[in-house]
């Protein structure tokens, strides 16, 4: 499968399809309604595969971000990675309900899982495409991306665990999650980094292992920070940042053996999340998502941009490329997996709306990226 989706990716290339695409496609392809007749029906598996992949490519993301794009970039950035998916969430969850006839709680359960843009989605778009974007903009969306999935997360648990309980959501309970979120993420992170940089520096290795080495040192992180209640995304984020942005004599190196790394990870999880989903199982609410994912790439996301940059001195031409660029991907089809291993009533109809706004956000936003660049 991996090699197939490989040789086929010169194909969307020539054509101007995300990549990523290629590999989800496959995945469906070989599934059990596909020509590879392969059964897999296992969330917890995907779940787990799909979280360590958006680590190692959060990890390899942060590494090709440079400190100099958070100087004119962070607060846009922390603006759209925070507001704008509750925004996002309010929006998209009170049409969702609407239109499917659900209680509010499961549409703002929809509007959070699709809530967030994708790292994997949108590092890979804004390098492949050939698009030369001002450092602001190109830094406002690589530094949303990489930091708005520890929201979204927030909020899927939350409102997961709500409708398993009869507990009423607290404000202050949810402002302290978050802060604790950001504040162990972040701190653990920074000091990760600095470690993981002083060890790369001391401890001769032979070459091909210093990129195995951060990898695992990330995951470490990774998994360290979230059994302590942490953000592991933002976490493994900023070691990656900060390893990235060090002065270490490998780096050239490790750079290209982390790229392709990411590479397999980002191909391995979207060939597996393509392998669980029933196609024929898409076209049961089909309208339904088709018209939830039109008001979010029409209306909720570039609404939610126009507010949360108000304050700041972007031009408008920049203002509605960064909507278009919310690309959604593999973030909102593993938090998709949350309702389903939690066995909530409607999980599948989540799932199944959800997988099909990803494709069309693929399809739609993502093979038209570089018309809609701004310089």
């Amino acid at each position: 499968m991996l090699l197939v989706s490989i040789l086929a990716s010169s194909l969307t290339v020539r054509v101007g399809l995300p990549l990523l695409l290629v590999f989800l496609g496959m995945g469906m392809l070989a599934g059990e309604e596909g020509i590879g007749r392969l059964a897999f029906d296992n969330p917890n598996l995907a779940f787990f595969v799909g979280n360590l992949a958006l680590a190692i490519i959060l990890l390899d993301g942060g590494m090709r971000t440079k400190t100099s794009t958070f100087r004119v970039a962070l607060w846009h950035s922390f603006s759209l990675a925070t507001l704008g998916v509750v925004f996002t969430t309010a929006a998209v969850g009170s049409f969702a309900a609407w239109l499917l006839d659900v209680k509010l709680i499961y549409g703002l359960l929809l509007g959070a899982i699709v809530g967030s843009t994708d790292a994997a989605a949108v590092f890979n778009l804004l390098r492949n495409s050939g698009v030369s974007l001002n450092e602001r903009v190109g830094g406002t969306l690589e530094i949303e991306s990489g930091a708005n999935d520890p929201m979204a997360i927030l909020l899927v648990v939350m409102l997961t665990g709500l409708l398993q309980s009869t507990d009423h959501l607290s404000v202050l309970a949810f402002l302290g999650q978050m802060l604790q979120q950001f504040a162990i993420g972040g701190i653990v992170g920074l000091l990760g980094g600095k470690l993981l940089l002083l060890v790369l520096r001391k401890v001769p290795l032979v070459e091909g292992l210093y990129a195995l080495l951060i990898i695992s040192f990330g995951l470490a992180v990774f998994s360290g920070v979230n059994i302590v209640g942490g953000s592991g995304f933002l976490a493994v984020y900023l070691v990656g940042l900060t390893v990235g942005n060090g002065r270490i004599k490998q780096l050239e190196a490790i750079s290209q053996v982390m790229d392709g790394l990411a590479w397999l990870a980002q191909a391995g999880m979207f060939l597996l999340l393509g392998l669980l989903v029933t196609p024929s199982s898409l076209l049961t609410h089909g309208f339904e998502a088709v018209a939830i994912a039109a008001f979010l790439i029409f209306i909720a996301r570039p609404v939610a941009v126009m507010i949360c940059l108000l304050p700041f001195d972007f031009r408008w031409p920049e203002r509605l490329y960064i909507s278009w660029v919310g690309l959604r991907g593999a973030v909102p089809i593993v938090l998709a997996l949350y309702p389903v291993i939690a066995g909530l009533t409607n999980a599948e109809l989540l799932f199944e709306i959800t997988f099909t706004v990803v494709l069309i956000s693929l399809l739609l936003q993502g093979s038209t990226v570089p018309w809609m660049a701004v310089g």
